[in-house]
């Protein structure tokens, strides 16, 4: 009888362990709506007091009314236009309230929130229309089926789609930059969503077509022999397709591997999978978790540091934001892959370490979620502070364990 009790000692721990996420997702989810709650409160506030853009964001944004909590630095929330890049994950935290939850009350914030963005729809300046538009009102729209979200979704689609090169089968990510010709940067696999999702609605296929172009060659020119990701790669204009340099912006240097960069393509190629079916995709995703999991600079908790290869490691700043997106990712790449335990068991590890260390106390930090996100390391601007898309891509994964477990 001993000999068995000390068996059952393993199992048990690992029942618990597995457990743990389903068991406290009630709990994170009743925390984050008191948050959220009291970040209701302080935005009125910020607004009077004119809480400015956080620095780093989109440029031009600064100049817009101030619609969207972005991060909370320096003792103050800093607000942001429609323009900003961000705008659209605080309306994706109130969907996401609303679909734990079913309340009214949570759906008209997200209304009221979401509608603040429309605007944006026409804004051909930049290539965040997925996480501005698909986060709001494409949450909105899977949530609610309202025909004015799925007209907001196409017309977005239709303006992001004028960015895209045909000669380099790519979508330019920043105008008027200096240091680059043609920049492609890795968070644009993010913003593919959207195209997908028009071809869905519209049932015209040349959303889908610009979305898996731009994946295929992300795949070809953004990744190194160790599925390591560039942040930028820069092409020559629209005269070809030829490659002028791989650098970066947010990370370490050129050379080195940016973790919400890296989570960013695990989560794109795994959505792209999803969309496409297409094999190369899911082997690619497959092979970016494998460089994340199995990264010798891979922290025991499973949250990042804001890069794989930063000098100071193990004193340089977590990124809640890049751990919160991978966990998502994670989570649903389960779904398709032999590797189903290993990811899920990654997944469950990261969102245990999210809920235990890196949660905001309720009532403080006005109201963000999670704690040591890095917005910009190099720039010396968001460090180790909250910031609004690591709540939203915890949220999220919070969502997907619970579908998962509920399967």
């Amino acid at each position: 009888m001993k000999n068995n009790a000390i068996l059952l000692v393993p199992f048990l721990l690992a029942l618990f362990i597995s457990c743990t996420p389903r068991l406290t997702a009630n709990k994170i989810f009743n925390d984050a709506a008191k948050q959220s709650e009291y970040m209701l409160a302080a935005i009125p506030v910020a607004k009077a007091a004119k809480s400015t853009i956080a620095a780093g964001g989109t440029p031009g944004s600064e100049r817009s009314p101030l619609i969207s909590p972005r991060t909370f630095e320096d003792g103050q929330l800093r607000l942001v236009s429609s323009k900003d890049w961000t705008s659209g994950f605080f309306p994706g935290v109130c969907w996401f309230l609303y679909e734990n939850t079913g309340l009214e009350t949570w759906k008209s914030t997200a209304e009221k929130f979401t509608a603040q963005l429309e605007q944006e729809k026409t804004n051909a300046i930049t290539h965040d229309m997925g996480f501005k538009i698909y986060c709001s009102y494409g949450t909105g729209y899977r949530l609610t089926d309202n025909p004015h979200y799925k007209a907001v979704i196409l017309q977005s689609a239709a303006t992001l789609a004028t960015r895209f090169n045909p000669v380099a089968g790519v979508i330019k990510s920043w105008d008027n930059r200096q240091r680059w010709k043609y920049p492609v940067i890795i968070d644009n696999m993010m913003n593919l969503e959207l195209l997908f999702a028009a071809t869905r609605l519209s049932g015209d296929s040349t959303f889908y077509h610009i979305a898996a172009s731009h994946a295929t060659n992300t795949m070809k020119n953004h990744y190194r022999a160790d599925y390591s990701s560039y942040h930028v790669v820069d092409y020559d204009s629209l005269a070809s397709n030829n490659i002028l340099q791989k650098t970066t912006h947010q990370g370490y240097s050129d050379a080195s591997a940016w973790s919400r960069g890296q989570a960013w393509g695990l989560y794109g190629f795994t959505m792209c999978y999803r969309e496409t079916k297409r094999r190369d995709f899911l082997e690619q995703a497959e092979r970016i978790a494998a460089y994340l999991l199995e990264h010798p600079h891979l922290p025991k908790d499973m949250v990042p540091y804001y890069d794989f290869d930063a000098p100071g490691i193990p004193n340089e700043p977590r990124d809640a934001s890049a751990a919160a997106v991978m966990a998502s990712a994670l989570y649903e790449l389960s779904g398709y892959s032999i590797h189903q335990k290993k990811y899920i068991a990654a997944a469950h590890k990261i969102m245990e370490s999210l809920a235990r260390n890196y949660r905001s106390r309720i009532g403080e930090n006005a109201g963000f979620i999670l704690l040591h996100s890095t917005g910009s390391a190099p720039g010396k601007t968001e460090v180790d502070v909250p910031l609004s898309y690591a709540d939203y891509y915890y949220l999220e994964a919070l969502l997907k364990n619970k579908q998962l477990r509920s399967k």
